[in-house]
């Protein structure tokens, strides 16, 4: 049961700061449900959480969303130590990044939205400048996705190269 397993990471991996936190006493709802449902939500391809939301009870939209911000350091920790106990003897890793456009081309120079954190980068595959982010990620041969870092769009892969690999644990290959 995914609710177990859940309960059994955040035993495992939770701080103390965190899971002793003011009035833990009093919320409605376990964190490892929480992380259940995150998992559950990505699982099934639901996208919007406010339509996620919809079909509980048991939180609103907001709480779900300001309670679910709040467990992604225990996820990135949780996703760190699995990859720990991955079996990569013998695989071949792979770097690769794409974009992720939050404008149409011809608004590039002229969007508003993300600015300081997004800019403009060059998709050499269609051989087109975009506005946005970009995604590097670090996969074994077999899809397993041992990182990803997401960055301005001028990024180039090979400046995150250093940081995806030393992330993956390389002692484990």
């Amino acid at each position: 049961d995914l609710v177990i397993i859940c309960r059994h990471w955040y035993r495992l991996y939770a701080p103390a700061e965190f899971t002793h936190r003011r009035n833990i006493d009093q919320i409605k709802t376990t964190d490892s449900l929480i992380l259940a449902l995150l998992i559950w939500q990505a699982k099934t391809g639901i996208e919007s959480q406010r339509r996620f939301c919809e079909c509980f009870n048991c939180l609103s939209h907001s709480r779900f969303n300001r309670r679910s911000r709040q467990l992604l350091q225990l996820i990135y920790q949780i996703r760190q130590e699995m990859n720990k106990k991955v079996d990569l003897n013998g695989q071949f890793l792979i770097i690769d990044s794409f974009p992720v456009p939050v404008c149409q081309p011809i608004r590039n120079y002229r969007a508003k939205i993300f600015r300081g954190y997004a800019n403009i980068g060059y998709k050499a595959t269609k051989k087109i400048y975009f506005y946005g982010f970009k995604v590097h990620v670090i996969v074994s041969d077999d899809g397993y996705i041992l990182d990803y870092v997401v960055t301005k769009a001028s990024v180039h892969d090979a400046r995150e190269t250093v940081e995806l690999i030393e992330n993956t644990h390389p002692s484990n290959y």
